[in-house]
């Protein structure tokens, strides 16, 4: 049983002697190691079992900290610190020497956020280093939104789970840059796009391998998911003990047990953050075989919902 508890001082000693330490924040769990050591990096992609070409965010309390570790900050993105860190946007700079070659996976560039969860706040702050810190999962399954994702993920190598209770987003960050006059999106996250509009003009450039996240196959259950017409895969997969993930209502073709419902009130916020945990319960059922679901509105935080479910389907 992994050591968890909400010790601030206990997480940053352990951080300081190269330990491991699971945080909470508004987006999902990440497993974190100080990002200026090469043996706390190699840590978290050895527990991760994350390739060393997929490179890792790294976490600080403040921009002043940030600017520490990048060679320059574009005035643009301070328009957009201002306006939405802390909270769950990742930014990519120019990186400083200081950062090892091994955190960014040998670019030049370096990913960076302010995490909105005060007890990770508080942690950082205590901290003289930048934290790395990749979603608390072995790579390419569903991300952790809950402690108890943690505790079925991993039986060693993380030194304490500093407990945060349930992540209040549960999809991951969105990552921007800047290019041409334009914020470009390398990945879509919980920041949804509508938002960065206010601020430039905005340019999606996602599925590019040079960022975190971005691998083809992500955030997959070990269960096979299906997506497309429910009732249609209903069809196809017969012969299959099936579970779906829903939308906003159950289907009569399933027993209703085999089925999560994401919204009952169709609100794409609320079926955001529900997406892992439900997808964690399906992957745990073991009276069904596969998992079916369907698209969401592609529209605001529903486009990033339905990035995460291709992902992680056949």
């Amino acid at each position: 049983m992994i050591k968890s508890g909400k010790n601030i001082d206990y997480a940053a000693k352990v951080l300081n002697d190269d330990g491991i330490v699971v945080i909470p924040t508004e987006t999902v769990y990440g497993l974190a190691g100080n990002a200026l050591k090469k043996n706390s990096v190699n840590k978290i992609y050895s527990i991760k079992k994350r390739p060393k070409n997929d490179p890792l965010i790294c976490h600080a309390d403040s921009l002043d900290k940030i600017k520490k570790y990048v060679n320059d900050i574009p005035e643009e993105a301070y328009a957009l610190a201002d306006k939405f860190w802390p909270g769950p946007m990742t930014i990519i700079f120019e990186k400083k020497n200081i950062i090892p070659d091994l955190t960014t996976s040998n670019l030049n560039t370096v990913a960076f956020r302010i995490p909105d969860k005060t007890i990770t706040l508080k942690l950082l702050e205590n901290l003289n280093y930048p934290l790395a810190a990749p979603s608390a999962n072995i790579f390419g399954y569903i991300s952790p939104t809950k402690t108890e994702h943690i505790h079925k993920n991993f039986n060693k190598g993380i030194d304490y789970l500093l407990e945060g209770g349930n992540c209040k987003l549960g999809l991951e960050s969105t990552i921007i840059g800047f290019k041409d006059d334009k914020i470009i999106v390398y990945r879509l996250g919980s920041l949804v796009l509508n938002e960065l509009k206010k601020i430039g003009r905005v340019k999606v450039l996602y599925n590019n391998y040079n960022y975190p996240g971005s691998f083809k196959n992500h955030y997959s259950p070990r269960k096979k998911l299906y997506l497309g017409n429910i009732k249609n895969l209903c069809k196809i997969h017969k012969d299959k003990k099936i579970g779906i993930l829903c939308y906003d209502k159950k289907y009569e073709e399933v027993k209703y047990e085999n089925q999560i419902i994401l919204s009952d009130k169709s609100s794409l916020e609320e079926a955001s953050k529900n997406l892992y945990s439900a997808l964690y319960k399906l992957d745990n059922m073991k009276n069904i075989d596969i998992i079916i679901s369907s698209l969401l509105p592609n529209n605001l935080i529903g486009r990033t919902i339905n990035d995460r479910l291709t992902k992680s389907a056949e």
